[in-house]
């Protein structure tokens, strides 16, 4: 299902950030922060709303990372179109600061470590999850002098645990065995259009699972599973966090950090119907 024209245009530009360069620079610079010292990062959890919403947490969290030139970055499916685990093995994606090239050998390693891993455009075509993580990192890795960035895209439309699971695994697989640092990315917002106060709650239940990595006999990709569906915690892109999670134990990261959250009531005033945001890093082993 490869596209004869590898190259995807920004379905969300104009919608959940500004389609103008300048105004996308103007933007995405003022939700960072030169002052934060940066952690060399095996992960982060960024949300992916509109920026007006998330930004903020979004920039707290690139603002404290130490970016490197390679990246995966995983979101969820929320149309339900395409393949189930889908990314693009070819070509660039647009963004109004350019193309962003697709990591070529990083997903063809990717495809060939995860079996149920395919090229498929259509996942890709309306979904906004890995779209609006892709001007942060041009930003940054211009403004800090990061050169050759380029990404591979993972759809995550399963809920499957054991299919979340593997695919965790095989992308430890093949970050064990590259020359050069590769930072996992999983685009998630948290709870979804329920009063402020419940979803603080629900929010802080999934953060605290994710808070125990490291912890002895603790699978943290499983316990948060488990807690968002105890929970009834409507967090859209727990699967592909989940598949992040499973990743970063068999790399052997030993902490979670939370960076920054927020709720959309913080933004409009409005608490009755909120969407939680959270912004965590993993550190790499040994930081």
């Amino acid at each position: 299902m490869h596209s004869e024209t590898p190259l995807r245009p920004p379905a969300v530009a104009g919608q959940f950030y500004p389609a103008s360069p300048q105004e996308l620079t103007n933007t995405i610079d003022k939700f960072l922060s030169s002052d934060e010292p940066t952690t060399r990062a095996q992960a982060c959890i960024v949300p992916h709303a509109g920026y007006v919403y998330s930004g903020h947490v979004a920039g707290a969290v690139y603002s404290a990372i130490d970016l490197p030139s390679r990246c995966i970055v995983l979101g969820p499916n929320h149309r339900g179109n395409g393949q189930p685990l889908a990314t693009n093995a070819h070509g660039a994606w647009q963004t109004p600061f350019g193309d962003l090239a697709i990591d070529e050998p990083l997903a063809a390693a990717l495809i060939a470590a995860a079996p149920l891993l395919t090229d498929d455009d259509v996942a890709h075509r309306a979904e906004h999850s890995i779209e609006v993580q892709l001007p942060f990192l041009q930003y940054c890795a211009a403004k800090r002098g990061v050169s050759g960035l380029r990404f591979v895209p993972i759809c995550v439309g399963t809920s499957n645990f054991e299919i979340l699971n593997a695919l965790g695994t095989a992308i430890a697989r093949v970050i064990k065995k590259s020359s050069e640092r590769i930072l996992l990315v999983a685009s998630s917002d948290m709870n979804h259009y329920e009063p402020d106060d419940i979803t603080r709650v629900k929010d802080r239940n999934a953060i605290d699972a994710i808070l125990q990595l490291g912890a002895a006999d603790h699978d943290t990709a499983r316990v948060l599973y488990e807690t968002v569906h105890r929970e009834h915690i409507s967090m859209c892109g727990y699967a592909p966090v989940t598949a992040m999670l499973a990743a970063c134990q068999q790399l052997g990261a030993k902490k979670a950090e939370l960076i920054r959250y927020a709720t959309s009531g913080d933004i409009n005033g409005d608490r009755r119907m909120v969407v939680g945001y959270a912004g965590m890093v993993i550190p790499e082993r040994g930081r």
